[in-house]
């Protein structure tokens, strides 16, 4: 039962991108392209996202646990350390080159976008390729955060 709510949170998601033009690359292209043809437009995404997300959190500091489950997991990570930074790098340079991230892509994907499909992939290999070498490093003895020993 505790599927559903994360299923219709997805499918309302889901909906939001394509509503809201963050499937079509071009249209977050345009965006990113602040020196030549600029679209403001999903900046008013963003922006909306922004708000439902801080009345959310706001909401949820009220309660002791979350409506649809026991309690609430929330990150304790707080420090901003190299493979953050190189990680955000790479999805920054994936998002501008692509105009996709991970979640317009999964949408375009779902409905036979073929760049979108591509997209995907990618990503899902890359992420494999990634998870692979996290395992031989944490077999190596490094510890899986990439912290320090």
């Amino acid at each position: 039962m505790r599927l559903v709510p994360a299923f219709l949170s997805g499918v309302l998601f889901a909906f939001g991108l394509a509503i809201g033009g963050m499937t079509d690359p071009r249209k977050v292209i345009a965006f990113l392209d602040f020196a030549g043809d600029w679209d403001p437009s999903l900046a008013f995404v963003m922006g909306a996202a922004v708000l439902v997300f801080s009345l959310a959190v706001r909401w949820s500091r009220q309660r002791t646990a979350p409506v649809f489950g026991d309690a609430f997991r929330l990150p304790t990570r707080r420090d901003i350390d190299t493979p953050l930074v190189a990680g955000a790098t790479l999805f920054g340079i994936g998002w501008g080159l692509g105009g996709y991230c991970p979640g317009p892509a999964l949408v375009g994907a779902m409905s036979f976008q073929s760049g979108a499909l591509l997209f995907t992939g990618s990503m899902i290999a890359g992420m494999a390729i990634f998870s692979a070498w996290q395992r031989m490093k944490w077999r190596a003895g490094t510890p899986r955060d990439g912290g320090p020993a």
